[in-house]
């Protein structure tokens, strides 16, 4: 059985990229040669040269890890505040059913 390939929405690229090029200024910004970096998130250097390109299969938490050592913002400006965030939506959460069902169709019944 083959595979087909995955596709991302363009705005899915777009991020991807943004995101790697934050990572590529922030680090050459900070005089980190991609050497420095990849030992210090853990990968080799050509897992940090996609996440940098912003190649969509490297792993979400990869990239984030790049982007906190480097010092790219992840949600909010300031780390401090991302633990009152993740509470605010796990309150707004709380407030949903745990569970999600697609609604049934109606029958039409007006004839």
């Amino acid at each position: 059985m083959t595979e087909h390939p995955r596709t991302y929405s363009r705005m899915t690229r777009e991020a991807l990229t943004m995101m790697g090029g934050l990572i590529r200024l922030a680090r050459k910004q900070r005089k980190m040669s991609e050497a420095d970096l990849s030992a210090r998130v853990g990968i080799a250097r050509s897992t940090l040269q996609l996440i940098e390109k912003g190649h969509p299969k490297v792993e979400i938490g990869l990239v984030f890890e790049a982007a906190t050592l480097v010092g790219v913002p992840l949600f909010v400006d300031e780390p401090s505040r991302l633990t009152p965030e993740i509470s605010r939506v796990n309150d707004k959460l709380a407030l949903l059913p745990q569970s999600v069902r697609r609604p049934r169709s109606e029958v039409k019944d007006d004839f």
